[in-house]
């Protein structure tokens, strides 16, 4: 059995740091104290950048926001991926004009979800499924847009965000009531002749 074991290529570690009794185990003692000198090694870099202030008592659960060293690294990152990508995109025949997201394009994907969530419309060749919930919280966050921007928008992207969420409520209103009493097949006639 132990050849076989070698044989396999991979080995099976236990990773956890406690026994069933609760007692701390020897390896994850043993694995710690590399992690601490290390750790001690990173301090030093750690000194360099600023702190970060410890999460409120109550909040430790909320992860601790990235420096704004880190938030401009990842930023150019994703800056030069993007050019990357629009180099791609251009080469392929297409614009990038294509991918650049607009208030419009925002809410008009939006809109697009609430309609799929509502059962009225369907990718080509799939069937339509209904999602009320859904379809509420992405109507919901239509209003709590509007409500959110307003006096910030255009007249153009005001005028759109109001028809999208006019036409999903009436739409929501319209699916729900459906749901709710369905159409009736229609029943026999009576037999009076006039």
């Amino acid at each position: 059995m132990a050849e076989k074991e070698k044989d396999s290529g991979f080995k099976v570690s236990d990773r956890r740091l406690f026994t069933a009794d609760g007692e701390l185990r020897t390896e994850a003692a043993e694995a710690e104290a590399p992690a601490v000198e290390q750790s001690a090694a990173n301090a030093s870099v750690a000194e360099a950048a600023p702190a970060t202030p410890a999460a409120p008592a109550g909040e430790s659960d909320i992860p601790v926001p990235p420096t704004a060293t880190e938030q401009q690294e990842q930023h150019d990152a994703y800056k030069k991926s993007a050019r990357d990508l629009d180099a791609r995109v251009e080469l392929s025949g297409h614009s990038a004009k294509e991918l650049e997201v607009s208030f419009e394009r925002f809410m008009a994907s939006l809109y697009m979800t609430a309609m799929l969530q509502l059962g009225l419309m369907h990718e080509q060749g799939g069937q339509p499924g209904v999602d009320l919930i859904g379809a509420r919280q992405t109507i919901d966050t239509l209003g709590m847009l509007a409500e959110k921007t307003k006096g910030n928008l255009t007249p153009k992207e005001q005028g759109f965000l109001q028809n999208c969420l006019y036409e999903l409520r009436m739409a929501y209103v319209e699916v729900t009531n459906t749901l709710a009493h369905p159409p009736q097949a229609p029943g026999p006639t009576s037999g009076v002749k006039g």
